[in-house]
């Protein structure tokens, strides 16, 4: 009989939950869930070794553990601090770690371009929340920002150096996908840049999910560079029968056209199955795919705007004289999307 696992009980923000040991602060707050669940820009579940880079998830550790009640003397990177029996967390609730999280903003912010306007990544990226939320009202950096040239790193890739944060992320994706070292990281210090060796081409088939991963717009689908905004789409999950990966995807719509294909996300807008570049590039036609349903959209992204529950709506609204009576407005909208 296998001996049953004793759990460690931590408080995160004054809800107390039973975790196994082993288990970081952040993924703690995960399984808590809601506004307690710190920002994180670098780390991601599915890849071994991330974490620790960008800081956005500094919590207060206010209580060691019931052997030692000590706080730590720091604030931590939840992402890569375990818990201990006893532990107790400050996220939210405690006004030096707001204020740490809005000086880290600034720093990611520093040599940041204000080009949401143009970036294909405007809408879903987690940089964007993270100003928002975060983010102070004017920067103290008055030195010259670094720039890069914009490189294609594979025929359907293209890097725009100046937006990266280096979060190593699609780092560990090509190393952890591909059977040898895809790119990485060049110089040091303020050089530092995401890059191939020689600028040589990423051409593994799993290649493209360095563009799923990366949380800002420095790695873009050139498939679906300037296309439309992700407002404008909508976002359906599909399956298909391949032989390289799960097959398991998001189609975004606009009209009748597929004009993008993603791994689907979870909650924590991570990769829940990396798909192949043939289902991410090539198959680029409904007919390629098995419809599910409407993919779950948060209500607090602005893809919601533009969302729907279910397919063809209109026609349910055009069947019954009252509903379309007290729905003109709704009406309307939904035909202009159809």
């Amino acid at each position: 009989m296998a001996e049953e696992i004793q759990k460690f009980k931590v408080t995160i923000d004054g809800i107390t939950i039973d975790v196994d040991p082993g288990t970081t602060i952040l993924n703690a707050a995960r399984q808590i869930g809601g506004e307690i669940v710190p920002p994180a820009m670098c780390y991601y579940s599915k890849l071994e070794g991330s974490g620790g880079k960008c800081r956005t998830c500094l919590v207060k550790v206010s209580k060691g553990s019931e052997k030692d009640p000590r706080p730590m003397p720091k604030l931590v990177a939840s992402c890569r601090t375990t818990v201990m029996d006893g532990m107790e967390v400050l996220n939210i609730t405690a006004p030096e770690v707001v204020e740490a999280r809005k000086a880290v903003v600034e720093m990611l912010l520093i040599n940041h371009p204000l080009d949401c306007p143009v970036c294909d990544q405007a809408g879903e990226c987690k940089l964007q929340d993270l100003g928002y939320e975060h983010g102070a009202l004017q920067q103290r950096y008055e030195f010259e920002r670094r720039t890069f040239e914009r490189i294609d790193i594979g025929d359907k890739i293209q890097l725009h150096m100046n937006r990266c944060i280096l979060c190593y992320r699609c780092v560990f994706v090509a190393n952890q996908l591909t059977e040898k070292r895809e790119h990485g990281i060049l110089n040091r210090g303020d050089h530092a840049e995401i890059s191939t060796f020689i600028h040589q081409a990423l051409d593994h088939d799993f290649i493209g999910n360095v563009i799923d991963v990366c949380p800002v717009g420095a790695l873009t689908d050139k498939t679906f560079r300037f296309k439309n905004r992700v407002w404008f789409t909508k976002p359906v999950n599909a399956h298909c029968n391949c032989s390289k990966c799960s097959g398991k995807v998001t189609l975004w719509y606009k009209g009748t056209d597929v004009i993008r294909v993603t791994a689907r996300k979870d909650e924590f807008d991570e990769v829940e199955e990396f798909i192949c570049n043939e289902c991410r590039f090539e198959r680029k036609h409904t007919d390629d795919w098995v419809l599910e349903e409407p993919t779950k959209v948060s209500d607090q992204s602005v893809i919601a705007s533009n969302h729907y529950e279910a397919f063809n709506p209109p026609a349910v609204i055009k069947n019954d004289p009252q509903l379309k009576e007290a729905n003109v407005e709704q009406l309307a909208r939904s035909e202009k999307l159809k």
